[in-house]
């Protein structure tokens, strides 16, 4: 029996008897009488979900890196839903329908505590006012039960033939709970919080060097002349919109500029394929790259970590991982990471002809026009 104690007091509560889960049959009668006061939302990774759902379903995957925010109340549910129209739908109806919360396999509430994504998104809802319940057995269950109810992806040619990966996406991202915000050169809302430790007293003062070459810094390093000749920095790739190229007149430097603000709207990986090739070409010349936007943090180590995605063929996770090693106060804002886990896809699709010798195309999370990937190989 799972006990769970009531706040602010010494009673606890056998949750078995709060009647928070639906069972299979239940659900299956809902949706054949037309299922209209009925809100479904799928917990799990957005893979799973486009790979297979419940008829009718929302996805509601929480990003690993997100949770601590949500458990700390500075992020609402509806803000996690990643599409627009269902963003709406679940702000019209959260608090008028039954919701129905499911993941992959929970069997019972023991399994489902504050601890795990189906759990607190339930507790939160039915602290909101919700009527929010898990199914028990979660999908695997349901899709073995009524088939018929369950929607999988049309597109059975790119099937590995092997079920996905437990945890995919930014879920699993490896992040410390020691970076800071304090840097920020954006509005709230990054992917990390700002409030739980100062700036490492180790953190370099200058441009971090993430590879041979390959320089991450901030807008300060951009203007420091005597930095940029010991690092032999001859490339300089500017993030922001409005930050000045300092020695673009000077002829003794090569300028890109992305004109990117660190906010949520904005459309950097557009941008991925020029700025990896820009990273690229001073490499292969050995010419020190400065990457850089206002503090460093965001916005350029977005790009850093996209160029050694493609160019390094390394994972969304560890790229992550290998620059927060070099540089540990890194906080992209959670859109951006979102364009960086489309990118992996792109990347990493069993669909993409490798040995063609065309060029591949991406689209965004923001934006719906598709831009060429640049195929060049790593060097």
């Amino acid at each position: 029996m799972f006990l769970m104690k009531i706040t602010s007091s010494n009673d606890y509560l056998d949750i078995t008897n709060m009647m928070v889960s639906k069972s299979v049959e239940w659900l299956q009668d809902a949706l054949e009488s037309g299922g209209n006061s009925l809100l479904l939302l799928d917990c799990r990774s957005h893979e799973l979900f486009g790979s297979s759902h419940i008829e009718t379903a929302i996805n509601l995957a929480i990003p690993g890196l997100m949770l601590r925010r949500l458990r700390k109340g500075n992020l609402s549910i509806r803000s996690i839903i990643p599409n627009n129209e269902d963003k709406e739908k679940f702000a019209k109806r959260c608090k008028t329908d039954t919701l129905i919360l499911y993941d992959e396999a929970t069997l019972d509430w023991q399994d489902g505590t504050t601890t795990s994504v189906l759990g607190l998104l339930l507790n939160k809802l039915r602290d909101d006012g919700c009527k929010a319940y898990y199914l028990e057995g979660g999908f695997s269950r349901f899709q073995t039960e009524c088939p018929e109810h369950c929607e999988t992806s049309l597109d059975v040619s790119c099937s590995t033939g092997s079920p996905p990966a437990a945890v995919l996406g930014l879920g699993g991202l490896r992040i410390s709970t020691d970076c800071s915000d304090n840097e920020s050169d954006r509005e709230p809302s990054s992917a990390t919080e700002s409030e739980e430790s100062p700036l490492p007293s180790s953190q370099p003062a200058f441009p971090v060097q993430i590879l041979p070459y390959l320089y991450l810094g901030c807008a300060k390093d951009s203007s420091n002349l005597d930095v940029l000749s010991k690092n032999n920095i001859k490339y300089i790739l500017n993030v922001t919109p409005n930050l000045p190229n300092t020695f673009e007149h000077d002829g003794d430097f090569k300028y890109k500029q992305i004109p990117i603000s660190d906010h949520w709207s904005q459309n950097l990986s557009q941008f991925f394929p020029e700025a990896i090739s820009f990273i690229e070409e001073a490499c292969s010349k050995k010419c020190g790259v400065l990457v850089h936007c206002l503090a460093g943090i965001s916005r350029s180590v977005t790009v850093t970590v996209a160029y050694l995605m493609q160019k390094r063929h390394m994972s969304l996770n560890d790229a992550y991982d290998f620059v927060k090693r070099k540089k540990s106060n890194i906080s992209p804002n959670f859109n951006f990471m979102g364009q960086l886990l489309d990118f992996e896809r792109t990347l990493k699709s069993p669909c993409d002809n490798r040995s063609s010798s065309g060029p591949l195309y991406f689209s965004t999370p923001t934006n719906h026009n598709v831009f060429q990937l640049d195929t060049l190989e790593s060097t």
